[in-house]
């Protein structure tokens, strides 16, 4: 992959990995699927590889990134889902043509229609966000304590209370940031 494109984040949750394309949020927001090529590759290595994507079909995947982002950022802090955030997620989930098969090792693997295309691999993103927002799954819903990212993500850790969306990224600054802030309090302790 181009180097000229910042690394994608990848995580265990399909949907939540999928609203991490764009990161910083409020901050200065860094996009991970800036041109429809990339698109195609964030879905290859995720397991939904298609043929090609158009600029249309980049906007539908921003589209229902963002309002996986909405909904999951409502869940998270148990207030109503947005019902235009609803929709979009009901009808991507709807468009595609994609069906779950087991693998010879015993793990789901999804496989997209021929040929394959964006919305079928859309299909499978927003199924996999509805299944989390439900709460289907054992885990919940949080958002990232960094005041700039704010990432919704899936946390199943035993006790259920991970702060960060990524320790090597957000969790990393902060923790960089805290010695910092100690060193300029006590100068002295770096010596």
């Amino acid at each position: 992959m181009s180097a000229a494109f910042p690394d994608f984040r990848l995580g265990n949750v399909l949907a939540t990995s999928f609203t991490g394309t764009l990161s910083e949020r409020h901050g200065n927001a860094v996009e991970r699927i800036p041109t429809p090529q990339r698109l195609v590759d964030w879905l290859a290595v995720s397991g939904l590889a298609v043929d090609s994507c158009t600029t249309a079909q980049l906007d539908l995947a921003r589209e229902l990134r963002e309002s996986i982002h909405a909904a999951a950022t409502a869940a998270a802090i148990q207030d109503a889902l947005p019902a235009s955030a609803v929709q979009v997620i009901n009808d991507c989930s709807a468009q595609g043509r994609a069906a779950a098969i087991l693998t010879p090792e015993g793990k789901r693997q999804w496989r997209l229609s021929s040929p394959s295309c964006v919305e079928d691999a859309l299909s499978v993103i927003a199924a996999d966000a509805i299944s989390v927002i439900a709460g289907e799954r054992d885990g919940k819903l949080a958002l990232c304590a960094s005041l700039t990212c704010r990432a919704a993500f899936f946390d199943t850790s035993q006790s259920r209370s991970r702060k960060w969306c990524d320790m090597n990224t957000c969790g990393n600054r902060q923790k960089k940031a805290r010695f910092n802030a100690n060193q300029r309090k006590n100068p002295r302790s770096a010596e």
